[in-house]
């Protein structure tokens, strides 16, 4: 799915074009926010990738560099909603509005219920959904002033089903779902779509304990109708669907991206 670089004057750009769009995906210097940076950048994209580590960014702006892609860094912890905001104004003023923002950037906690803490519930429900709700509200002002804007939030499948000890995530997921139809209905005016990924059990560094349990695979594939972990790049393919122009009539719907898991009893 990449863009032709040598369009005829006065023609519709390619198909599902990105080219010299200003994109910021949070939480991406790795997994699924990295596969979604490098899809952005190689459908033409400008991307501003995102960690709370400026080494482990910068080993990440480097990789995709190498491949020819545009890519700006932004280290910085997106759960400071203040140095988010203040970095993003800077980034705006050297390089250009933002005209796609994936609101990406989470944690996990896993516990029960009954045990669960409530400052650990907070953190999680801070950075997953507070801290995501902030930056973005304040990047689409700046997309109202364009009338143009592709809001794109990572949700889950735990946000539609629920799931044992990891009652924060799943109350966070659910939200940035809700998230996704409120804004629509505000921001759709200003043409500006805002629509929720969820996807399934992706194959990444954030569960590598997952992947090489044996009886977690084995209930994985018995619920899974393809039978297999999904990868990055799975849910990488929807958020450039949902960036593109292509897209100007979806919005406020979350795409489950899971292998069929939440279609199957």
């Amino acid at each position: 799915m990449s863009a032709s670089k040598d369009q005829g004057k006065g023609q519709r750009p390619a198909r599902f074009s990105l080219d010299g769009q200003l994109a910021l995906v949070t939480g991406s210097s790795r997994g699924i926010g990295l596969a979604s940076a490098r899809a952005l950048a190689e459908q033409g994209a400008r991307v501003i990738i995102n960690g709370r580590s400026a080494d482990t960014v910068a080993q990440a702006a480097n990789r995709l560099r190498q491949d020819g892609l545009e890519i700006i860094e932004a280290p910085f912890d997106a759960a400071d909603v203040q140095q988010s905001i203040a970095t993003v104004d800077r980034l705006i003023q050297e390089h250009g509005p933002v005209r796609i923002f994936m609101a990406n950037a989470a944690m996990q906690h896993r516990e029960s219920l009954l045990t669960f803490p409530q400052e650990k519930f907070e953190e999680v429900l801070w950075l997953n959904l507070t801290a995501q709700w902030a930056l973005g509200r304040h990047l689409a002002s700046h997309m109202v002033q364009q009338k143009y804007g592709r809001i794109i939030v990572t949700g889950s499948v735990t946000g539609l089903q629920g799931r044992k000890d990891i009652s924060a995530y799943t109350i966070a997921k659910a939200g940035l779902h809700a998230l996704a139809r409120q804004w629509a209905v505000e921001l759709s005016p200003h043409h500006i779509t805002v629509n929720a990924v969820a996807p399934g059990y992706i194959a990444t560094e954030f569960n590598e304990a997952l992947q090489k349990d044996e009886h977690f695979n084995q209930w994985l594939f018995d619920r899974v109708p393809q039978q297999k972990w999904g990868s990055p790049d799975d849910i990488a393919s929807a958020v450039c669907y949902l960036a593109s122009r292509e897209a100007s009539f979806v919005t406020g719907q979350t795409l489950a991206v899971d292998g069929g898991f939440t279609i199957a009893l």
